[in-house]
């Protein structure tokens, strides 16, 4: 499906950042530049770079549909490695370096 324009939902703490922000963290799991790949939103349909997708920072990454606000993933770290949550119950774990 191709790009939308629909409004976008505000929100009283929108604090967002755009797709870009994830260049460092997921080039710690992925080769290349993902932010420049399509992302495909589970609910909406609509196709674009993640570069575009709205980002929210805080303990980790909640990513949404900068079309209709859906999350359509989340990264954060942990104890045990890097999380990418890719909705509906799966993910890929990054394993954490040993500690010297």
């Amino acid at each position: 499906m191709g790009e939308q324009s629909a409004p976008l939902p505000i929100y009283a703490d929108d604090s967002h950042v755009d797709g870009n922000a994830l260049a460092g963290p997921l080039s710690e799991i992925f080769v290349g530049d993902i932010t420049i790949c399509a992302c495909r939103c589970g609910v909406c349909g609509a196709t674009a770079p993640l570069a575009r997708a709205m980002v929210y920072l805080g303990a980790g990454a909640v990513v949404r549909c900068a079309f209709c606000s859906a999350i359509v993933l989340r990264l954060t770290t942990t104890p045990q490695g890097r999380w990418l949550d890719l909705g509906e119950g799966a993910s890929l774990c990054l394993p954490a370096p040993d500690q010297p």
